[in-house]
Formats: structure tokens, sequence, C-alpha cells
């Protein structure tokens, strides 16, 4: 079902990006990016124009919010989702406000991110 979508994984967390990976592996996804902070999110996004982007919030270099605000501007139908941890409700109400169409919280599962997926595509 997931087969033909490319997404990028942003987060700073190399173990969250590994596994995220592995999960959307499991359920087809076979065209996976990664970035490390928001400013390699942006220019890996330009370059492979993924079908749909996992954004951490707080992350080093550059933040997701400030990423998703640039994403946003190059391509306005950009497919942005949010990941945040507890606590960070004034980031993705923020984040919504700027274009992200969705939020997962973390720790996420399976299922989370199956769902999310069922509605954007």
């Amino acid at each position: 079902m997931y087969e033909e979508l490319s997404v990028l994984i942003c987060d700073d967390s190399s173990l969250l990006r590994m596994q995220f990976k592995k999960t959307l592996q499991s359920i087809g996804c076979t065209n996976v990016y990664e970035a490390v902070n928001g400013e390699e999110a942006v220019e890996k996004y330009v370059k492979y124009k993924p079908d749909i982007v996992f954004m951490d919030i707080v992350m080093p270099v550059k933040t997701g919010l400030d990423a998703l605000k640039e994403i946003i501007e190059y391509d306005s139908s950009a497919k942005v989702i949010m990941a945040s941890s507890v606590g960070t409700s004034g980031n993705l109400k923020q984040a919504l406000k700027n274009g992200a169409l969705d939020f997962i919280q973390k720790p996420w599962s399976q299922s989370n991110i199956e769902l999310v997926l069922s509605k954007l595509i």
C-alpha cells in the first residue's frame, strides 16, 4: 500500500530515526530519507521532494518550526507531520498554524504512523 510513498524523517536522535525508518519499511515504505536537523531537512526536501515529511520540533542548527516554514514557502502543498514529545503543545499549535497537516506524539507506535499516513494518501 505504501510502496510508492517517499518519506523524509527529520529527528536529531539517530535511534529514533532508525526505529522510525524500520517501522516505515515494515509497512512497505521503501523510499525513506533521513535528516539530522531542520537545515538538512530543508535541503533534502528540495533535493528529493518526498511525499510526506515527519519532523521533530526541537532540534539543533534549525528547529522543526523554522524548517517547516521554509519547506512550506518552497512548496505550499508539502505534507509535513510534526513529531513531538510531551510538553510541547504550544509548539504544536504554532506548527499547525504554520502549515503542518498533523502531528504524532512521541513515543509513537506503528498504528499511529499508519493512521497518519492513511489520512494523507
